[in-house]
Protein backbone atom coordinates (compact mmCIF):
# COMPACT_ATOMS: atom_id res chain seq x y z
CA UNK A 1 0.00 0.00 0.00
CA UNK A 2 0.77 3.54 -0.64
CA UNK A 3 -0.72 6.54 1.01
CA UNK A 4 -0.36 9.43 -0.84
CA UNK A 5 -1.53 13.58 0.22
CA UNK A 6 -1.21 16.31 -1.70
CA UNK A 7 -1.02 20.08 -0.76
CA UNK A 8 -0.02 23.29 -2.23
CA UNK A 9 -3.03 24.25 -3.57
CA UNK A 10 -4.97 27.43 -3.76
CA UNK A 11 -6.10 30.78 -4.98
CA UNK A 12 -3.90 32.15 -7.75
CA UNK A 13 -4.41 35.46 -9.88
CA UNK A 14 -4.16 34.24 -13.87
CA UNK A 15 -0.10 34.43 -15.06
CA UNK A 16 0.92 33.68 -11.61
CA UNK A 17 2.68 30.28 -9.69
CA UNK A 18 1.94 27.37 -7.73
CA UNK A 19 3.90 24.56 -6.54
CA UNK A 20 1.86 21.09 -5.43
CA UNK A 21 3.88 18.71 -3.18
CA UNK A 22 2.67 15.12 -2.79
CA UNK A 23 4.01 12.69 0.09
CA UNK A 24 3.95 9.46 -0.06
CA UNK A 25 4.46 6.18 2.54
CA UNK A 26 4.00 3.17 3.08
CA UNK A 27 5.74 0.83 -0.23
CA UNK A 28 8.83 1.81 -1.51
CA UNK A 29 7.76 5.50 -3.25
CA UNK A 30 11.44 5.19 -5.18
CA UNK A 31 9.86 2.24 -6.97
CA UNK A 32 6.73 3.70 -8.57
CA UNK A 33 6.45 5.97 -11.03
CA UNK A 34 4.19 9.52 -10.18
CA UNK A 35 1.68 11.20 -12.10
CA UNK A 36 -0.30 14.52 -11.75
CA UNK A 37 -3.80 14.57 -12.98
CA UNK A 38 -6.75 17.12 -12.77
CA UNK A 39 -10.29 17.17 -12.63
CA UNK A 40 -12.33 20.29 -13.32
CA UNK A 41 -16.40 20.41 -12.06
CA UNK A 42 -18.30 18.38 -14.54
CA UNK A 43 -15.26 16.68 -16.19
CA UNK A 44 -13.22 13.80 -16.16
CA UNK A 45 -10.10 13.25 -15.04
CA UNK A 46 -7.07 14.36 -17.07
CA UNK A 47 -3.62 13.35 -17.44
CA UNK A 48 -1.01 16.44 -16.34
CA UNK A 49 2.19 15.13 -15.92
CA UNK A 50 4.15 11.88 -15.24
CA UNK A 51 7.62 11.03 -13.98
CA UNK A 52 9.70 7.74 -14.08
CA UNK A 53 10.95 6.35 -10.66
CA UNK A 54 14.47 7.26 -11.78
CA UNK A 55 13.68 10.98 -12.59
CA UNK A 56 15.04 9.79 -16.19
CA UNK A 57 11.50 10.48 -18.44
CA UNK A 58 9.21 12.71 -17.90
CA UNK A 59 6.25 13.43 -20.10
CA UNK A 60 3.67 16.12 -20.13
CA UNK A 61 0.03 17.04 -21.62
CA UNK A 62 -0.18 19.22 -24.32
CA UNK A 63 -2.01 21.91 -22.37
CA UNK A 64 0.37 22.41 -19.92
CA UNK A 65 3.87 22.09 -21.76
CA UNK A 66 6.48 24.74 -21.25
CA UNK A 67 4.53 25.77 -18.08
CA UNK A 68 4.68 22.95 -15.75
CA UNK A 69 7.39 20.82 -13.96
CA UNK A 70 7.29 17.43 -12.49
CA UNK A 71 9.77 16.27 -10.19
CA UNK A 72 10.33 14.04 -7.22
CA UNK A 73 12.86 13.57 -4.37
CA UNK A 74 13.23 9.87 -3.26
CA UNK A 75 15.32 10.70 -0.46
CA UNK A 76 12.37 12.75 1.12
CA UNK A 77 9.45 10.61 -0.33
CA UNK A 78 7.89 13.50 -2.23
CA UNK A 79 6.80 14.56 -5.79
CA UNK A 80 6.49 18.04 -7.32
CA UNK A 81 4.52 19.94 -9.48
CA UNK A 82 5.67 23.37 -10.54
CA UNK A 83 2.80 25.40 -11.94
CA UNK A 84 4.05 28.48 -13.76
CA UNK A 85 1.74 30.83 -15.99
CA UNK A 86 -1.25 30.00 -14.67
CA UNK A 87 -4.82 30.17 -16.52
CA UNK A 88 -8.15 30.10 -15.49
CA UNK A 89 -8.48 26.34 -17.51
CA UNK A 90 -5.61 25.47 -14.86
CA UNK A 91 -9.01 25.36 -12.39
CA UNK A 92 -8.86 21.69 -11.37
CA UNK A 93 -8.60 19.64 -8.60
CA UNK A 94 -5.25 18.62 -8.11
CA UNK A 95 -4.09 14.52 -7.78
CA UNK A 96 -1.37 12.71 -7.69
CA UNK A 97 -1.16 9.01 -8.11
CA UNK A 98 1.40 6.32 -8.30
CA UNK A 99 1.56 3.20 -10.74
CA UNK A 100 4.42 0.03 -11.52
CA UNK A 101 4.12 1.75 -15.20
CA UNK A 102 4.77 4.96 -16.52
CA UNK A 103 1.37 5.82 -17.66
CA UNK A 104 -1.11 8.53 -19.18
CA UNK A 105 -4.44 7.05 -18.14
CA UNK A 106 -5.88 7.17 -14.58
CA UNK A 107 -7.21 3.18 -15.18
CA UNK A 108 -3.00 2.07 -14.50
CA UNK A 109 -2.32 4.14 -11.71
CA UNK A 110 -3.27 2.18 -7.92
CA UNK A 111 -2.90 4.50 -5.26
CA UNK A 112 -4.21 8.55 -5.33
CA UNK A 113 -4.35 10.93 -2.99
CA UNK A 114 -7.32 12.85 -1.56
CA UNK A 115 -6.75 15.94 -4.01
CA UNK A 116 -5.57 19.48 -3.76
CA UNK A 117 -8.04 22.79 -5.24
CA UNK A 118 -6.06 25.19 -7.92
CA UNK A 119 -8.44 27.87 -8.42
CA UNK A 120 -6.55 30.39 -11.22
CA UNK A 121 -8.60 33.69 -11.22
CA UNK A 122 -8.75 36.06 -14.09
Amino acid sequence: QVQLVESGGGLVQAGGSLRLSCAASGRIFSSYTMGWFRQAPGKEREFVAVISWDDAITYYADSVKGRFSISRDNARNTVYLQMNSLKPEDTAVYYCAASDLLAVTTIQYHYWGQGTQVTVSS
